[in-house]
């Protein structure tokens, strides 16, 4: 393990086991948040507790691998909608010499497994990619298949619950510990259909907007989308151009209708983000499919150097649960590896983030493109 890792990587005691457990990506600059949480070890107590295990388990939103590892031996199924928590579980499990021959990393995307005989659920803050998940769940698992679902007390209203028993069938919940709940059901209900991808019209054009599940505002075009698509680049030469942290792909999509020579990249940490921008430039450009990429990643990690000459992003100011700016501060500094001399970043966000700051350091500058009582649009160049 590198230095980088050794400092980020902690000790985690869940139940009877010990891991050293590291938060992704590696060098993000708060080293203080940790790669499990209060949930995660009431699930390991309570199936120590109880005797649980399963020959096929199949773990759901497992952000960076901790429950993985404490279900080891078991083979597994593990489901996730995140490049990031999946590239954590792959490292924490190699870090804590657990075999990877048993399990079998799938998006919720992909078809269930037919003998899984637990699942292991962390409640996503998504709604409505909960309500598909348990859809998905209802028309997979075998009768009476147990779940057992964890989260934050403060994050399990009624209304969660009502999903599980709606899709699932009786469900009960534990007491709190440390701010952490478990919910407990099992597959009775008739199976169910998810409802997503839903759509609707983007404004002021003929488009049409499909949306699955886990996608950034998917129920309509958020307010700072709906800001950056005036000032985003309109050229007929041949241009690279990057839609980073692309969600549904609108931007990248109106890109394209305004740059048609160039070639855009669509690039989302999530696999229903990035499926939804492929799907809406199949439905709404089909001619420009061949000018288009679609890449599920972390940021810019593997792009070339000086192969860009646009990086276009609306950044995240959050990872989990997690409030923070290191994938803001991540991104920027992706953007000026891969763009060229002379090549632009712009970006739109929130006037309070200071994101001009993070852009003067960087790029040695920046100008201001736009404004309004909520958003700035920035950009700047790299220079020499």
């Amino acid at each position: 393990m590198n230095e980088a890792c050794q400092t980020n990587a902690l000790q985690a005691t869940l139940a009877d086991k010990t891991f050293q457990l590291a938060r992704f990506p590696i060098n993000q600059k708060n080293r203080s948040l940790q790669a499990w949480d209060a949930a995660d070890e009431y699930i390991a107590n309570h199936c120590l507790e109880n005797n649980i295990s399963a020959k096929h388990v199949l773990i759901i939103n497992d952000a960076f691998g901790a429950l993985s590892c404490f279900f080891g031996d078991s083979q597994q199924t593990f489901l996730s909608d995140s490049y990031i928590s999946t590239q954590a579980t792959q490292y924490n499990r190699e870090q804590n010499q657990i075999e990877n021959d048993n399990i079998q990393y799938i998006s919720a995307l992909d078809d269930i497994p037919a003998d899984i005989d637990l699942v292991i659920i962390k409640i996503p803050k998504n709604s409505g990619y909960l309500t598909h998940l348990l859809a998905k769940l209802s028309s997979s698992l075998k009768t009476n298949t147990p779940l057992i679902g964890s989260g934050k007390v403060k994050e399990i209203h009624s209304s969660t619950l009502n999903q599980f028993e709606r899709f699932m069938g009786q469900t009960t919940t534990s007491l709190a510990v440390k701010k952490a709940r478990l919910i407990f059901t099992k597959q009775i209900n008739k199976p169910q259909q998810s409802k997503y991808p839903t759509s609707w019209p983007l404004e002021k054009t003929d488009y049409t907007i499909y949306n699955h599940a886990n996608v950034f505002s998917r129920d309509s075009l958020d307010i700072g989308a709906r800001f950056f698509i005036n000032y985003l680049p309109q050229t007929t030469k041949a241009k690279r151009i990057v839609d980073l942290g692309c969600g549904n792909g609108v931007i990248g999509l109106l890109t394209l209708a305004k740059c048609p020579q160039a070639q855009v990249t669509f690039v989302d940490e999530s696999a229903m983000a990035v499926a939804s921008a492929k799907y809406n430039v199949e439905k709404n450009l089909p001619e420009m499919l061949e000018n288009s990429t679609f890449v599920q990643n972390d940021c810019l990690s593997n792009f070339k150097p000086n192969s860009q000459d646009f990086v276009l992003c609306n950044p995240p100011f959050h990872q989990q649960q997690a409030v923070t700016d290191h994938i803001a501060w991540q991104m920027f500094v992706d953007a000026h590896k891969v763009l060229r001399e002379g090549g632009e970043i712009r970006i739109v966000g929130n006037r309070h983030l200071d994101y001009h700051e993070k852009l003067k350091r960087l790029f040695g500058g920046y100008k201001l493109l736009g404004s309004n009582k909520k958003f700035v649009v920035l950009s700047a160049k790299k220079r020499t």
